[in-house]
């Protein structure tokens, strides 16, 4: 089986943004599934890389970016799933987890072939990194209880186009395997 590579999107997150209302019910039911998916891919040894927004904070890295979502008004959805000493972090500015950032670069270096996405938000982010994922010719599994959402109707659609136009194979998270 390919090496493979859990990424977790936009989790690191103070939920200070215009849709972070809508977004956070989501969340919280993603949540349990999340955490149990990145608790087995830590037991599988499986890399654990987080791919985040910086938010703007150009000056910033993965602790000053962690700890601002820790102290956010919404930390209890951060805490949970917060990278530990031997997950990755890349920082990213836009919506793919792979636009102009190292990532395609560190997977490869790790020998992945096959990424597993979990994370926020299903009809942007996730989306959008899927379909990059796809064309770079990696295997794709989406966590379908594992994403979040700010638009139910659009989530679904854009989960279907993953499934259909990438490829992408979309499972539970207790169906989707690291050994």
């Amino acid at each position: 089986m390919p090496s493979t590579a859990l990424i977790v999107i936009d989790m690191i997150n103070a939920y200070e943004h215009e849709d972070a209302e809508a977004l956070v019910p989501s969340v919280r039911e993603a949540l349990p599934a999340m955490r149990r998916l990145i608790d087995r891919a830590r037991g599988h040894k499986a890399d654990v890389v987080y791919v985040n927004d910086n938010f703007g904070r150009w000056r910033s890295h993965h602790d000053e970016i962690l700890d601002a979502a820790l102290h956010g008004r919404h930390a209890d959805l951060v805490e949970p799933i917060r990278p530990d000493d031997t997950s990755m972090f890349v920082v990213k500015a836009r919506h793919s987890i792979f636009y102009q950032t190292p990532l395609e670069y560190l997977l490869n270096q790790q020998g992945v072939h096959r990424i597993v996405l979990c994370g926020q938000v299903a009809e942007q982010c996730v989306l959008y990194s899927a379909l990059d994922a796809h064309i770079r010719h990696f295997e794709v599994t989406v966590a379908a209880d594992a994403i979040a959402h700010i638009h139910a109707d659009l989530a679904d659609a854009a989960v279907s186009m993953m499934e259909r136009n990438m490829g992408a194979t979309v499972l539970p998270t207790d169906r989707i395997e690291f050994s």
